[in-house]
């Protein structure tokens, strides 16, 4: 009888709740305005209703288009495209009054962060804000909810709008993640079922790898506002420092079982440069969101979760700039409706407290106008004072100019001044180039901004982080750098930066050579191989004349190329001139050190390589080393996905690559399957946890440290602090480099920063040559680590390499190619590609 009970009470509970499964636009929509019927609804453009199906990128973009062709309170720019070539739209929603003078107004706003700020009027200035919908792609409720809003600002009429959209300038980034939001739409909409089932088992709800949240080389875009290495961060950064918006929203969702969040985060863990004000009117503006959703009868929470501490986060990476960010997440449907703890969570539920949060935030800025306006005034005059007694940092590397023009590249995005070097500069044992070095002077409109991106710290008010605790930006590029040099080294101010532009190299009779110091070295030999040309890498250093050259050196022999001696020329021409990098002539073999000619130099085969991706595997890993193989180095990868493995004939390939897993991605056959590939000459290169299945299938045996962790005098409430303080969320450590072993080829200097997020803690060989990057006893630069992890970590090997037959096995710790711009560390891998049969 209890059971029937309950069965009747299911459905009964069903059909009550059935009503959200399908809604109309009146379920969003306030009810205290008059709405103009002349602009279509999304159902009258896209051909559904909001929440009916999930809104694929194509329909958005084309109810956005068609509401900007019939209301005047909107315009829409295309800033770019996707690398699925999906355009990055933005509208601006205003009045028609604003419209017409759209540019004074941005230039007076912008006005409130230079100098002589104090003179402007903000009594009569509009606040911007800047709404922004589902950087994550399966987390749909945003986007959607976005349609909502637009008719919303595009159709309401009367005193209320009247007042929002005079005192307001909405830069309005519909989908932050188009790629993404295509992905995931498309499979929320193929499980559909006429008869909705909430099921949390049914396919509907567990995406297939690697899952819509990422963009399509798979990178979690909501880490790369500071970055600014893909092409949809660009698009909204340019647009950021165009208009610098007083509050940025972030519409988000999490696990189904949540209701929804808004900021303030932990205030603990809010980032020690962000000013108080800034949390206390993100507070204020949370009374307007708290009111909107009491309104509708929907639970919320704040200030018990996330944080503000990495400025390379949508609602962060305002909040160094003058600005506030905000963000919300939703308790997520995954789908087009899902039990939950809280009941049924249907997908028109989501995405009407997500329209609702759209709304309040613009209420809280329309009422909260003039302070937070003039909190942005403050902001930028307080930084002004903090650099008054200027100064400056200098960074570059004297081999490298390459990886120096990223930096300055990412500086110049944020709107950072910098200036060429007058001349060459020597500064605590370090020399800095002219052409390779750049003097950023303190004392600028930036500073909080530059502190950030530069800054080393080891202390910490709290000892949890939402993401990374560092990113010390001249350490993630490998670069020299120190924070006091004086403004007289400084030359003209660099306004038009370019790439370097090496010397072309003469035509030789003989023989070139080529450093492999270079960011963009792998991309030059790269483009030797996809010609056939014999090259050869230089196991020692070697003089010609006046100039050395270190381990690694490329060396392209004139004799027995399928290239004739002027072709061979122009083709070196057009090497150096494709990838920046300098190319020499050398005449003659004897030289001092190693002869051209001696078997010190070791042929470089053609590499063909893959990668395992997957069930099972980390995708942003995966992604991060397709992404740097196919856009920076133009060398082909081969994705082998986990579910065919059994049945690939591996031994077309000369490197394998297993990224780091959530498990196990391959099984015992597969790890039999490898060993005979490196035994018949491959080369297996592994990452973080790779090396736990290395060792336990006998691929190659390694010791890692087990960590024993006891808790003592910690209460049940405080557990999960505790042990969070024990996870590396993300810091900078140091390392020492054996330069003379072929992992370590291209890098000048003794010791390297890595990057590291694991406690995954090698133990270093007994042979000090079998240990070629190895953590020092005081490895802490920059971030959190525990003390009894610090403890662990210190000695420890960061890299192991062993031959099996006649093959290779190479693993590392840690990820080499973190987030794009871990530049430092992405020759690393090359090395192994490359020179894997030399160590």
């Amino acid at each position: 009888m209890k059971k029937l009970l309950f069965a009747v009470c299911t459905v009964c509970s069903l059909s009550l709740l059935a009503q959200d499964y399908q809604v109309d636009l009146d379920y969003y929509l306030p009810n205290d305005v008059n709405y103009n019927d002349a602009i279509p609804t999304p159902e009258e453009v896209i051909g559904h209703q909001v929440g009916d199906w999930h809104v694929t990128h194509d329909k958005l973009s084309y109810y956005m288009q068609r509401l900007a062709e019939v209301s005047d309170r909107i315009t829409i720019e295309n800033r770019g495209t996707t690398f699925e070539g999906r355009p990055l739209w933005l509208l601006t929603i205003t009045s028609p009054a604003n419209h017409n003078r759209i540019e004074s107004i941005r230039t007076n706003h912008v006005a409130l962060t230079e100098s002589g700020a104090a003179s402007q009027n903000i009594e009569s200035m509009p606040i911007v804000v800047y709404q922004g919908f589902s950087i994550h792609g399966n987390e749909p409720s945003g986007a959607n909810a976005g349609l909502a809003v637009a008719y919303y600002l595009a159709a309401a009429q009367g005193a209320k709008i009247d007042n929002l959209l005079n005192n307001t300038v909405i830069l309005f980034d519909p989908s932050f993640n188009p790629d993404g939001l295509q992905r995931f739409a498309y499979w929320a909409n193929i499980h559909k079922a006429q008869n909705i089932n909430p099921d949390p088992n049914d396919r509907e709800y567990s995406e297939v790898w690697p899952g819509g949240r990422t963009n399509h080389y798979w990178f979690d875009m909501n880490r790369d506002w500071l970055p600014v290495q893909l092409p949809e961060s660009r698009a909204r950064i340019e647009t950021f420092h165009k208009w610098y918006p007083n509050i940025l929203t972030d519409h988000h969702e999490m696990g189904t079982n949540s209701t929804f969040f808004f900021q303030p985060g932990i205030q603990s863990r809010t980032h020690p440069l962000t000013p108080t004000k800034n949390q206390e009117l993100t507070a204020q503006i949370g009374t307007y969101h708290a009111k909107a959703l009491d309104k509708i009868g929907s639970f919320y929470y704040t200030e018990e979760d996330y944080d503000d501490f990495y400025y390379g986060k949508g609602s962060t990476f305002p909040d160094i700039n003058g600005g506030i960010g905000i963000l919300f997440e939703q308790g997520s449907s995954r789908g087009h409706a899902q039990e939950s703890d809280n009941g049924i969570l249907t997908f028109p539920f989501t995405i009407r407290n997500q329209f609702t949060a759209a709304l309040s935030t613009l209420e809280a800025a329309v009422g909260m106008r003039t302070d937070i306006l003039a909190y942005q005034r403050d902001f930028y005059a307080n930084a002004r004072n903090e650099a008054n007694s200027g100064g400056a940092l200098i960074f570059g590397d004297a081999k490298d100019a390459s990886k120096t023009y990223h930096l300055a590249e990412i500086l110049q995005r944020h709107k950072i001044k910098f200036h060429e070097l007058k001349n060459d500069v020597t500064q605590n044992g370090k020399t800095y180039k002219k052409g390779n070095a750049y003097i950023v002077p303190k004392n600028q409109k930036q500073h909080r901004l530059i502190n950030a991106m530069f800054e080393k710290r080891t202390s910490f008010q709290d000892s949890l982080f939402y993401d990374i605790s560092a990113w010390t930006f001249p350490l993630a590029f490998n670069l020299d750098y120190d924070e006091k040099v004086s403004l007289n080294n400084a030359g003209p101010e660099v306004t038009n930066l370019s790439m370097p532009n090496p010397t072309a190299p003469a035509t030789s009779n003989y023989a070139y050579v080529m450093e492999w110091h270079d960011y963009y070295t792998p991309k030059a030999l790269q483009m030797m191989h996809d010609k056939d040309l014999l090259v050869k890498v230089g196991m020692k250093p070697f003089s010609v004349g006046n100039t050395d050259y270190d381990y690694g050196t490329i060396m392209i022999p004139v004799q027995g190329q399928s290239l004739n001696t002027q072709e061979l020329g122009a083709f070196m021409k057009e090497i150096a001139q494709e990838s920046h990098v300098t190319i020499r002539s050398v005449s003659t073999g004897l030289v001092k050190g190693i002869d051209l000619g001696s078997r010190a130099f070791r042929t470089i085969e053609p590499q063909q390589v893959a990668m395992v991706i997957g069930d099972g595997i980390n995708p942003y890993d995966a992604g991060e080393i397709w992404h740097l193989f196919d856009t920076r180095y133009n060398i082909k990868l081969t994705k082998l996905d986990t579910r065919n493995f059994s049945r690939t004939d591996l031994s077309r390939y000369t490197d394998i690559i297993l990224p780091n897993s959530w498990g196990n991605a391959l099984d015992k056959d597969d790890a039999e399957k490898l060993k005979t590939w490196v035994r018949n000459g491959g080369t297996l290169i592994g990452y973080k946890n790779a090396g736990r299945w290395f060792d336990s299938n006998d691929i190659m045996k390694m010791k890692f440290k087990r960590t024993q962790d006891t808790a003592t005098n910690i209460s049940y409430e405080d557990r999960g602090n505790y042990f969070g303080a024990q996870v590396i969320g993300g810091a900078i450590f140091e390392t020492t480099l054996d330069r003379t072993h072929p992992i370590a080829f291209g890098y000048k200097n003794e010791t390297l920063p890595v990057f590291r997020n694991s406690t995954i803690f090698l133990e270093a060989d007994e042979n000090s040559y079998n240990n070629p990057i190895q953590y020092t006893e005081s490895p802490l630069l920059s971030g959190y680590i525990s003390k009894p992890n610090l403890t662990e970590l210190a000695g420890t090997a960061a890299f192991k390499t062993s031959g099996l037959g006649r093959g290779q096995v190479v693993y590392f710790t840690d990820n080499t190619n973190f987030r794009a711009f871990w530049y430092g560390t992405n020759k690393l891998l090359m090395n192994a590609i490359f020179f894997g049969n030399e160590m």
